[in-house]
């Protein structure tokens, strides 16, 4: 039966339950649809994932200080506490024992103990996380494992019934239904790649790392996050599609990682207001505002100013739809970049290269402060140097400017891009000392 045809029948059962306050097992000759089959199929795939571990509490800095702590006769506090949380997660190679979840569910775990459906308890080790797409791969020993297939996100559309498996609020294999509300969402972690499916399926915490499945039994995506001032479920939840999930996996079980390359373009999202300026008839596609000098993107022959129209074929919208595409692509990887250039079509390939084989890196990556700056590790006496700075970007209206130097933030001394790129993380507020010349400056952040 298709999805139509059961939509109206199930209009029809509603129908007939208002009328006789009981549902009847057909109307006409046609089964009241369930979705029991697809549940009993797909649940033991489903699992929860509990975690113990400890956290470094911030405390006031003062009390760091011992003659503080005497002179005010201050306690020693700890400065770590357990802590335990839950989540979800889904099977997806039963012979190997490879489990799906959100890679925030098992942040600083010590301990990860999997329940599978039959109440069997087992440990986990993390075969490896990606915090960008907030996907983990587990693994454990267990005999009799059920697997969910993946299915192919991308034929995905609005309106499809989908229904999530989890483990809200610790109600163990909870099932709720719904469709695919949208697709393509982004802007929920900025930071993050994203390409979210919305669903309007209740998912509650808990669910997160769980079950997102199609009509098929099939895993459409795996549930992530939800929308809601309250804590609860509105009907706004976010998954992430499963083509986005295998990618990721398959590098985090090659390499325990996932070896993110780089093409050295700054993108940005073309307005309808700029495409018409430039003579487009569409808005769809992202603009090229900077390549970085010694870049792959330099070497294929990618100008500042064209507009990136497909990746490997596939058309992109926006500036966040094309990082995500090249985000996942492996570094040696080569890729078919469609252009538009002066209102004329073209294509060209580049080779993803590895973060260290260009001369700077997209700032945007790093933190959304260095936007529009251009950085590479500094020639000498260490620190990072910032190469060029677009008119205009964050990075200007924080004060930076072409050939200052970033020696330290707060109080670390920064070396290199990867000291960078590792001390602003998940930073929002931080100061930021410069050598300028014979000058030593210091800029706030935030």
């Amino acid at each position: 039966m298709s999805q139509a045809s059961k939509l109206v029948a199930l209009g029809l059962t509603l129908f007939a339950a208002a009328a006789h306050a009981q549902l009847p097992q057909k109307v006409g000759d046609t089964p009241v649809p369930s979705l029991a089959p697809i549940i009993k199929k797909t649940s033991p795939a489903v699992v929860n994932i509990a975690t113990r571990g400890t956290i470094k509490e911030a405390r006031n800095p003062l009390l760091d200080d011992p003659f503080f702590r005497r002179f005010f006769d201050a306690p020693n506090q700890p400065r770590q506490r357990e802590f335990q949380s839950a989540g979800s997660g889904v099977i997806v190679d039963a012979k190997s024992g490879y489990i799906i979840t959100n890679a925030h569910v098992i942040e600083n775990a010590d301990e990860i103990t999997v329940t599978l459906r039959d109440d069997r308890q087992v440990k986990a080790e993390v075969v490896g996380k990606d915090t960008g797409s907030d996907v983990a791969v587990l693994k454990v020993a267990a005999k009799n494992l059920v697997e969910m297939p993946l299915a192919d996100s991308d034929k995905a559309e609005v309106g499809d019934f989908v229904i999530a498996i989890g483990n809200p609020f610790g109600l163990q294999h909870t099932v709720t239904s719904g469709i695919i509300s949208a697709l393509g969402r982004s802007g929920i972690n900025p930071e993050g790649y994203e390409d979210f499916i919305q669903t309007d399926a209740s998912i509650n915490p808990g669910n997160s790392g769980g079950a997102l499945v199609n009509l098929d039994g099939q895993l459409v995506g795996v549930n992530s996050a939800i929308f809601s001032r309250s804590g609860g479920n509105i009907g706004i939840g976010f998954a992430i599609p499963s083509n986005m999930v295998k990618a990721v996996m398959t590098q985090l079980i090659q390499y325990g990682e996932v070896k993110r390359g780089i093409l050295g373009v700054q993108l940005r999202n073309l307005t309808p207001a700029i495409a018409e300026s430039l003579g487009l008839e569409t808005s769809k596609g992202a603009l090229v505002g900077q390549v970085v000098e010694g870049s792959a993107a330099e070497k294929a022959g990618i100008k500042a100013g064209d507009i990136i129209t497909s990746i490997n074929g596939k058309t992109v919208s926006n500036s966040s739809e094309t990082r995500n595409l090249i985000g996942l692509l492996r570094i040696g990887e080569k890729v078919d970049i469609g252009l538009s250039r002066d209102g004329q079509p073209r294509r060209v390939t580049a080779v993803i290269a590895q973060r260290d084989d260009a001369s700077a890196e997209t700032s945007g990556e790093i933190h959304s402060a260095f936007e529009g700056a251009a950085l590479g590790n500094a020639p000498s006496n260490g620190g990072v140097q910032i190469q060029s700075v677009a008119e205009g970007s964050p990075a200007a209206l924080n004060g930076l400017r072409a050939n200052d130097v970033i020696v330290g933030i707060g109080r670390t001394r920064i070396t290199n891009m990867e000291q960078l790129r590792t001390t602003v993380k998940d930073a929002r507020a931080f100061t930021v000392t410069i050598r300028r010349g014979n000058s030593t400056l210091v800029f706030p952040i935030g």
